[in-house]
């Protein structure tokens, strides 16, 4: 038994071999640079039909085709806008919990190849806007890149500045399918989609900084500066002003159609501002830092929404 013993325990001590590694699928890097494009948060490009659902045109194939294109263009100049940051942002990405699976910051995509992609879909999108739609829509895009690399490069850590652009970048969104198809955008619109947008980021980086308090100067710097008190004021002043301006808006709009069987323009208030109360709930808990999280995934605020969108769909076709 003991030369039993012995002969285990040298074999214990025999050094073990590495495990070997496992081989990189060939399509590793196709499949980074479409995680690193963010798919989950295309959701936010669809907000170019919000401006020709304001004014009732979305019933026309052309409407619908133009639409499409321009979310394709926004969607590959937020991917350009995605791949650049991400290059930037490698090493504090490492550090940080969830954004260290990042394929740039995990290393599944070198970072020259960011740039080039980033460089590339940047130069198709402005191009495609200026040829396919108009030079005004190529304007606007071009006007969002620049500011959303001035952002990347220096103005994330700029206080307040930075929530402001982040919030132009949605309202910009809001725009673009109203320039595309040369809708005229409305003050009421540009009010209540300007301060949805700031109410949805100031609500974001208020979770972010629950989530990381005392772990200073682990990820985004600027949040160390920002106090939870101040986003959380940020946040429910956003979302008055944006109750206010869509009431307002909604209460100015004129009488009912003949036709119509209810008021459905002011009938929509309701929701509107049950799905911000709503969503005011998971910005309180601290738990809004993922937007499209909380907007695919709460069965509630979809119920509530789509309540929304039927009851203004009714009051654009007057029925």
């Amino acid at each position: 038994m003991a030369e039993r013993g012995s002969a285990l325990l040298k074999r214990s001590e025999r050094p073990r071999r590495p495990p070997r590694p496992a081989p990189r699928r060939a399509v590793g890097l196709p499949l980074g640079l479409l995680r690193t494009a963010r798919p989950r948060q295309w959701i936010k490009n669809a907000l170019v039909a919000a401006a020709p659902a304001a004014a009732g045109d979305l019933g026309s194939r052309r409407t619908a085709g133009q639409l499409a294109l321009v979310f394709v263009l926004f969607t590959a100049a937020a991917a350009a806008v995605y791949l650049v940051n991400d290059a930037r942002d490698r090493e504090a990405d490492r550090a940080h919990p969830v954004k260290r699976r990042r394929p740039v910051a995990a290393g599944d995509v070198p970072v020259a190849v960011a740039y080039t992609m980033g460089a590339l879909l940047a130069a198709v999108a402005i191009t495609g806007a200026a040829v396919l739609c108009n030079a005004m829509t190529g304007a606007l895009l071009t006007a969002y890149l620049s500011m959303q690399l001035a952002y990347c490069l220096w103005l994330k850590h700029v206080l307040v500045v930075d929530l402001a652009v982040v919030t132009t970048g949605f309202l910009m969104r809001a725009m673009t399918g109203g320039v595309a198809l040369a809708i005229p955008l409305s003050r009421w619109f540009l009010i209540t989609t300007g301060f949805g947008a700031l109410f949805i980021v100031a609500a974001k980086r208020y979770s972010e900084a629950v989530q990381m308090e005392g772990s200073k100067g682990a990820t985004r710097a600027l949040l160390n500066e920002y106090t939870t008190g101040y986003l959380r004021f940020v946040w429910q002043l956003a979302a008055g002003v944006a109750v206010l301006a869509y009431c307002l808006w909604a209460l100015e709009s004129g009488g009912v159609a003949a036709q119509a069987l209810l008021p459905w323009r002011q009938l929509s208030m309701i929701p509107f501002i049950l799905a911000v109360l709503r969503y005011a709930v998971f910005a309180d808990r601290g738990t809004a830092g993922a937007p499209e999280d909380v907007v695919l995934h709460d069965r509630a605020l979809a119920v509530v929404g789509l309540v929304w969108a039927a009851m203004y769909g009714l009051a654009v076709a007057d029925l």
